[in-house]
């Protein structure tokens, strides 16, 4: 029986573009018909690797093509509404880059119009597809650490200024899909704080703090202006704590049985609470080293053809919007808190 693979397209081959084609030229579920891109240096580079697939610098091209029946748009953030409910009417499935749209009302548009063409929307949170964050989810939902305290998550360094987003629209939507997933419940509110140092209109430096109720919180770093680069997560459970740390070549995950409990003192005693500390053994879990990209390749794949559910869709990445919408009216209103 013949492979029933898919006719795919990148839009976009500009930084995540060429990771995006690898993948799907080597994953044999697709087939990767078109690429496109407005500058033509990227489209001679995409020549050199693959000769024989249709190279345009109009993305119309590649949606108008009625032999591709899947889209991966790799541009910046502004375009993504534009290109990506033009693939949707066409009746295109999309693999958008993160994060999905530059506002909650065009994410919003964009799901309405893929259930009305009945396509699908898959958005390219990598990180939740890599063996760290994978092995942290299996971890958590076995109850290992207890209830989740927090997410506490730094990721800084002196890094590319972008011309068009912050800070926050370039780096939080990674620590920001990372911890809807992990956490599993929907956020209620967003206060942050950020500060624009180079005079461009755009925060290189922010705070971001999102409630999710009955004492969880998520707290996250970010920032263009770091003299070293920090890729770190702190999860506090009441059982046992997690170590996330993304630069580590080997023990990326480190599971530590420490913590607080809480005993009743006597009743002659000044304190009628008392914290205890428990340190007991850290451990480093085994990862697997299966390409993130791959395994989201081989996701999309069976999001399209065989409706399974997946932990990017289309709906995740509107909660991401929804929240970094609502960092950045917070920071425009010094700090306010902004209800979800």
């Amino acid at each position: 029986m013949k492979e029933d693979f898919i006719n795919c397209g990148i839009i976009g081959y500009g930084y995540w573009g060429p990771n995006l084609a690898r993948n799907f030229f080597a994953n044999n579920k697709f087939r990767l018909k078109g690429i496109s891109d407005i500058n033509l240096a990227r489209l001679q580079k995409a020549r050199d690797v693959y000769p024989e697939v249709l190279l345009c610098e109009d993305y119309r091209d590649i949606i108008k093509d009625p032999g591709i029946e899947a889209v991966a748009i790799c541009t910046p953030v502004f375009r993504h509404y534009d290109i990506a409910k033009a693939a949707l009417e066409a009746g295109k499935h999309i693999l958008i880059e993160k994060p999905m749209t530059s506002s909650l009302k065009e994410g919003e548009e964009l799901l309405e119009i893929a259930a009305k063409n009945k396509v699908k929307i898959m958005v390219d949170h990598t990180f939740i597809y890599t063996g760290a964050v994978r092995k942290i989810k299996e971890i958590i939902d076995s109850g290992e650490i207890g209830d989740i305290y927090y997410f506490d998550s730094v990721r800084v360094n002196l890094g590319l200024f972008q011309h068009d987003i912050n800070v926050i629209w370039d780096l939080a939507p990674h620590d920001i899909s990372i911890m809807n997933h992990l956490l599993g419940v929907n956020p209620i509110g967003v206060t942050a704080l950020g500060a624009d140092h180079i005079g461009n209109g755009l925060e290189n430096t922010a705070y971001l703090y999102v409630d999710y109720g009955n004492e969880l919180i998520g707290h996250i770093h970010v920032n263009w202006l770091a003299p070293v680069k920090v890729r770190t997560t702190l999860i506090g459970g009441s059982k046992k704590m997690i170590v996330f740390d993304d630069t580590e070549p080997s023990e990326k995950v480190r599971v530590y049985d420490k913590g607080v409990e809480i005993v009743n003192g006597d009743v002659d005693s000044i304190y009628k609470t008392l914290v205890q500390y428990r340190t007991g053994d850290m451990y480093a879990p085994k990862i697997d080293n299966i390409e993130a990209l791959k395994l989201e390749v081989d996701t999309f794949y069976d999001y399209i053809r065989n409706d399974v559910q997946i932990e990017a869709d289309g709906e995740a990445g509107l909660k991401v919007v929804r929240i970094l919408e609502a960092s950045q009216k917070s920071i425009k209103n010094d700090g306010k808190r902004i209800q979800l």
